[in-house]
């Protein structure tokens, strides 16, 4: 029987069938078990070279308030371009993790990988107690060791440790305009600020028909912004021309088919973006691509049986994730994403994607 490409929401799996990870499809591969955010370090701006070592902040949401807290981690040894079949208890097990002092850096006990990288990543972590379930935490960018977390109680937290409320809940910054965010809304509104202006929005437009729950500014090109909706679709808008509804949504998508959770633009790829979904899958898109029939027919014999209707923008789908909820692009290792779900985050580099930083002198 051929290979075919598996779509979820439009086939099934029988009974005693499984899906199989292909280890071919990614550069890199790692599974862990603990809301998170991005730390910047002094590493390099552009890193390719295996082993990597990245630095993150994450929370936690557990049963009762006065369980929960924040962890600095550091991963190193990430190691890269396995081809072999990935271990389970590497993709969604085991974590070897380490806590506070246990370093966990020198053991022998690690196997090696074809590379010579150790196959399990080191990861050490600090805790820092947050009464609550944390909502969401985010790093400054511009003074990465000072993050900020909310709660479920309504409250924000700063790295000080004092509580306030917060005043004006605005996101979505655009670093092109200093006093502009943008946000969205139940209405299927987005809607955009200038806090020089007042409470009241700058301008807003319907971007869905229903519940907008994820927006992302493009940080390479500030004119678009990414929408996603709880009815699965999710949409890119040309803020250029927004009063013109015909021209402003440049391209919509409803390949999912349950709620979008997640949305976000590559930081050194203009037209890409990557997307999470309640459908399980997490999708990187190239939305400067086209349909070349002739080619999609050749890779189709030479590859896999592809659906037709598969949108030639689609570049990537990872699953193996339980109720995926957050995403984030690495700003300093071209490629590598890390995704959140109830099931524990994965580190993960799609093969054969293509990563350019943008012309910093232009």
């Amino acid at each position: 029987m051929p290979i075919r490409v598996w779509q979820p929401g439009v086939d099934k799996l029988e009974e005693g069938e499984e899906l199989q990870c292909d280890p071919s499809a990614y550069n890199s591969l790692h599974g862990f078990h603990v809301v998170l955010t991005f730390l910047g370090d002094k590493l390099g701006l552009s890193r390719t070279e295996f082993p990597h070592t990245l630095y993150m902040v994450a929370g936690t949401q557990a049963e009762k308030a006065p369980w929960n807290s924040i962890g600095l981690f550091k991963i190193s040894s990430l190691s890269g371009k396995r081809r072999d079949v990935v271990p389970k208890n590497l993709v969604n097990g085991d974590d070897g993790m380490e806590d506070e002092d246990d370093e966990g850096e020198d053991s022998d006990s690690d196997e090696e990988s074809e590379d010579g990288a150790s196959s399990a990543p080191n990861i050490q972590v600090r805790r820092v107690a947050h009464h609550g379930c944390v909502n969401r935490i985010r790093a400054m960018p511009q003074n990465p060791h000072i993050c900020v977390s909310s709660a479920d109680s309504a409250h924000v937290q700063p790295a000080s440790g004092s509580w306030t409320v917060d005043p004006i809940p605005l996101a979505g910054h655009t670093a092109s305009e200093a006093n502009v965010f943008a946000s969205c809304s139940v209405d299927g509104i987005v809607a955009l600020w200038d806090i020089r202006m007042g409470k009241s929005p700058g301008l807003s437009f319907m971007a869905h028909n229903e519940d907008v729950n994820v927006i992302s500014w493009n940080r390479l090109a500030s004119c678009m912004l990414a929408s996603g909706s709880d009815d699965g679709t999710f949409s890119i808008h040309d803020l250029r021309v927004i009063k013109d509804k015909d021209k402003a949504k440049v391209a919509h998508f409803g390949y999912h088919k349950h709620p979008i959770t997640s949305i976000e633009w590559s930081a050194h790829e203009s037209s890409t973006l990557a997307v999470s979904s309640g459908d399980n899958q997490l999708t990187i898109w190239d939305l400067s691509l086209k349909m070349d029939e002739e080619e999609f027919k050749a890779q189709s014999k030479e590859q896999v049986n592809t659906p037709q209707d598969l949108p030639p923008q689609l570049l990537f789908v990872h699953q193996g994730q339980k109720d995926l909820k957050e995403l984030h692009w690495h700003n300093q290792i071209p490629g590598m994403i890390v995704s959140t779900a109830a099931d524990g985050f994965n580190i993960l580099m799609p093969y054969k994607i293509q990563n350019t930083l943008p012309d910093l002198a232009a």
